[in-house]
C-alpha cells in the first residue's frame, strides 16, 4: 500500500492505493492560508475490504507527518482525525506538529469548497 497527496483545489485528498494502483481509501482537506497554512481534515473513507482500521491509520499518520513537515496546522473535522489527536495528540505535538479544534466557521469553508463557491 501506499499513500499519495493529490493536492488539488479546493479539495485536496491523501490516495491509499494498492500495488496495483487501485484506490481503497481517502482522506480529503482543505487548505486555509493566512499567516499559517491550516489543513481542514473533513472526510475519511476507506473500505473496509481492504483492512479499514490499519488503512485509517495509514492515512492519518501520511497526513499529520506531511503537516508536521511543511508547518500546516492540522484541524480535524473528520472524526477519525480527531479520534486519532486525542489519542495521540501529545505525541503529534512533541514532534512538531500543530492542531487546533474546529470552529464553526470551519464548516462554511468546507461547505463552500465542495459546491466549488470559493
Amino acid at each position: 500500500m501506499t499513500v499519495e497527496l493529490d493536492p488539488a483545489f479546493p479539495i485536496s485528498s491523501y490516495t491509499v492505493r494498492r500495488a496495483d494502483g487501485t484506490p481503497v481509501g481517502t482522506a480529503d482537506f482543505v487548505v486555509m492560508s493566512d499567516a499559517r497554512e491550516e489543513r481542514i481534515f473533513f472526510h475519511t473513507e476507506v473500505y473496509q475490504i481492504f483492512g479499514g482500521g490499519d488503512l485509517v491509520e495509514l492515512l492519518v499518520s501520511k497526513a499529520l507527518t506531511d503537516s508536521i513537515r511543511d508547518r500546516a496546522v492540522v484541524v480535524p473535522l473528520c472524526p477519525m482525525f480527531a479520534r486519532h489527536l486525542r489519542a495521540h495528540g501529545d505525541t503529534f505535538t512533541a514532534r512538531g506538529g500543530v492542531f487546533r479544534r474546529p470552529i464553526p466557521d470551519d464548516m462554511g469553508v468546507i461547505t463552500r469548497a465542495t459546491l466549488g463557491d470559493t
